[in-house]
């Protein structure tokens, strides 16, 4: 949960927030909120994840716990705010590797029982009710996340956010992929 959530806030803020890139789920609409109204990511991840713990909690209590548990880790390590300043690569290689990263965090959160409750939480359900491979459902989610923050991107920002995307999707699919260990 540690070293995921550490890969998840490296990604966000070493890579995304200096080139105004987006993500996907829950850390897309509340990098969306943080462009917009200088929000802190962190606090707007919990917020926006909270409706679906609640659910977990009356669905299957298991996953509320460490669904929230890793939701509150991953939002701390959203604290990271020192790193987007730290890094200067171009606007490409930013987007694949934050996108990188955070799939790697995440892929690594969903192999080892945890996750940080947010849009991995909403797949699971999914998944879990249609037995497609939850990596697909976090990349379609994210697809209409990003749709959805387009007016805040501009054209630039937006193309290269589909890197991130992709490139997040892939590696949480290749991570859960027939793992006998996942969680979800």
């Amino acid at each position: 949960m540690l070293i995921g959530s550490l890969l998840i806030g490296i990604g966000v803020n070493a890579f995304l927030i200096p080139h105004h890139l987006l993500d996907g789920g829950i850390i897309g609409l509340s990098l969306i909120l943080h462009y917009y109204f200088e929000l802190q990511t962190g606090l707007c991840v919990i917020l926006l994840s909270l409706p679906l713990c609640i659910y977990a909690w009356f669905r299957e209590r298991e996953y509320f716990y460490s669904s929230f548990h890793g939701l509150m880790v991953s939002s701390f390590f959203f604290l990271l705010s020192p790193l987007q300043n730290h890094f200067t690569l171009p606007i490409i290689f930013s987007a694949l590797f934050g996108g990188a990263l955070g799939g790697l965090g995440v892929g690594l959160m969903l192999r080892y029982q945890t996750s940080t409750g947010g849009t991995e939480l909403l797949a699971h359900f999914l998944a879990k009710s249609n037995s497609v491979n939850i990596g697909i459902i976090i990349l379609i989610v994210d697809g209409l996340v990003l749709l959805s923050g387009f007016k805040v991107l501009g054209t630039q920002s937006f193309l290269y956010s589909i890197l991130t995307i992709l490139s997040f999707g892939f590696i949480t699919s290749l991570l859960v992929k027939n793992s006998p260990s996942s969680f979800f």
